[in-house]
């Protein structure tokens, strides 16, 4: 288990985020997010002429005693959202001092907060083997963010996790938030196959992928063991000099090049991060910069 801590004041600056969302069209009323339908929320968003069996109470007389022609007023119609977070739970996130799966935890952690923050439901879940399991679900408000959030440090990160098998089978909702899938996505197991489903069901995507130090730049030189963290049966015996120092950042480049241009190719959000970066700069400096904060 990995623990992980969130301040007071890290969550109050993140009250003053608001997140960015493409593919706002279903959800329920209730929420901060404007749709790109007509509601009954109270604030104004357009005119249209009015034809029998409209709503008459929402005919605009000033504008029939400027232009003698009645026009409706249009309002704009706010919606709840759902959004679902994915946290791998394979061993390979505790690679390094278990950071990965601390950053992991805590990037989870604010991204439910902002959620909460805007009257949006929130469900957790983590990736282990081919199955989805729920940590928290449909949070709603501070309280209920407060009381649950705790949940997370109840993960173990243990095992192999196949993404796309196990999010697809799942019911994930239609057009009413964003999906964050949060890993290292250093597998060859496919998670291609639930960008797609998650894109095919009109959801904002947001892929983070957390590296340790040691991943993003090993040290390690001379004769060493090496010992798959999901598989620890397993294990590689290497002289490591130059030339394999160079060959692991060409696979590490195909690795993260190989994540980062399949979601850019669909429309889904990717950040690659450090487990050693600090929260501030990738939440406020970062995702704002991408686009999926303001």
């Amino acid at each position: 288990m990995a623990n992980f801590e969130i301040t007071e004041e890290l969550l109050s600056q993140i009250e003053n985020l608001q997140m960015l969302l493409k593919n706002n069209v279903a959800g329920m009323f209730g929420g901060n997010h404007k749709s790109r339908t007509h509601g009954s929320s109270c604030e104004f968003a357009d005119y249209r002429d009015y034809v029998d069996g409209d709503d008459t109470t929402k005919l605009d007389w000033n504008a029939y005693a400027r232009f003698e022609k009645l026009y409706l007023k249009l309002f704009l119609d706010e919606r709840q959202m759902h959004t679902r977070i994915y946290i791998d739970a394979s061993r390979s996130m505790e690679y390094g001092d278990s950071k990965k799966a601390e950053r992991a935890l805590l990037y989870a952690a604010t991204i439910a907060y902002l959620s909460v923050c805007e009257m949006d439901k929130v469900s957790i879940y983590v990736i282990k083997e081919k199955a989805v399991h729920e940590i928290i679900r449909g949070m709603v408000g501070k309280e209920s963010f407060l009381s649950s959030i705790n949940r997370l440090e109840e993960i173990v990160f243990d095992g192999d996790s196949f993404i796309s098998e196990a999010i697809v089978p799942e019911n994930v909702g239609y057009g009413d938030g964003l999906s964050v899938i949060i890993s290292d996505f250093l597998t060859d197991n496919d998670y291609e196959s639930a960008i797609d489903h998650l894109i095919g069901k009109k959801r904002d995507v947001f892929c983070l992928q957390i590296l340790s130090m040691e991943e993003l730049s090993p040290q390690a030189r001379g004769k060493v063991h090496f010992f798959d963290s999901e598989n620890v049966s397993l294990f590689y015996r290497k002289d490591i000099d130059r030339e394999i120092a160079k060959a692991y950042k060409r696979a590490l480049e195909y690795a993260t090049s190989r994540i980062r241009d399949y979601c850019n190719a669909r429309g889904a959000d990717y950040l690659l991060v450090s487990a050693e970066d600090k929260p501030q700069d990738v939440l406020f400096e970062k995702l704002v910069n991408m686009g999926v904060f303001q």
